[in-house]
């Protein structure tokens, strides 16, 4: 007897699972992702994708890079502990930001796959790149400000003019990136803040300002995202969701404007 949760049969649930919260081909899709637990590679899932998408489809994963900059959450993480005279050896140590190169493992094994894809295109953000694969890639993800992290000037901002689609799978709305866009379109807007990177080489830490990005209330935000915006289904035992750019940037900013102050 065929093992249920046997790998050729989660591709098989998984292709079905896409079809019916409504993936097309020639969709630009965007996808967050947890694979833990599937005992499946994150090449067989990508290819999965690639398939639904088609040809004419392009896939878009985000490929941040939170460990090149001291300002951000996961540095703090990584130096907690440390002596001043060891943080100061660490900062010294951090790598600049290599558009080509520089792995984005707190994005998860799938964005990993898609950013190291022979042919995958990557914007040149040193913080919060994203990579893709497909026709529109190029169109999506050149001119990436180096001073916008998601905003108006960031591949955010183009997925939402092509009318690109969401996918969580198996993660919630508190890893959906594209609530950031949602941030610069509240009113009134977030205050800024200062931002700081490593680029070109070794101890070259440049610094830029940015909205004072948040995600803490993105699992309340998306908590109240009216259910008829999304179609929803399961996979590997935990939940998908497909939903629109457009839908999810537009709601969550009203949303944030109702009572983020």
């Amino acid at each position: 007897m065929a093992d249920a949760t046997g790998p050729q049969n989660l591709l098989h649930k998984l292709r079905n699972t896409l079809a019916e919260v409504g993936v097309r081909p020639g969709s630009t899709l965007m996808v967050h992702s947890s694979l833990g637990g599937t005992g499946l590679g994150a090449t067989a899932v990508r290819d999965v994708l690639l398939r639904a998408v088609g040809p004419d489809g392009t896939l878009v994963v985000p490929a941040f890079t939170p460990e090149n900059s001291d300002t951000s959450r996961e540095y703090r993480r990584m130096v907690e502990g440390m002596t001043e005279q060891e943080r100061a050896e660490f900062r010294a140590g951090v790598l600049p930001f290599e558009q080509g190169a520089t792995p984005c493992p707190t994005m998860g094994a799938l964005a990993e796959c898609v950013r190291s894809t022979p042919g995958a295109l990557r914007s040149a953000h040193p913080q919060t790149s994203f990579a893709g694969l497909g026709p529109r890639a190029a169109e999506l993800l050149t001119g990436h400000d180096p001073h916008c992290h998601l905003g108006e000037g960031s591949p955010m901002a183009r997925l939402y003019e092509a009318d690109a689609r969401i996918l969580l799978l198996r993660v919630g709305f508190e890893v959906c990136s594209a609530f950031h866009l949602a941030e610069y379109r509240m009113t009134p807007p977030p205050s800024r803040r200062t931002y700081r990177c490593v680029v070109e080489e070794k101890g070259n830490w440049i610094e830029y300002e940015d909205l004072d990005l948040y995600d803490g209330d993105f699992g309340e935000i998306g908590a109240r995202v009216p259910r008829d915006l999304y179609e929803e289904g399961e996979w590997a035992g935990s939940r998908v969701v497909h939903i629109g750019v457009r839908d999810a940037v537009d709601a969550a900013s009203r949303i944030m404007s109702g009572y983020r102050r």
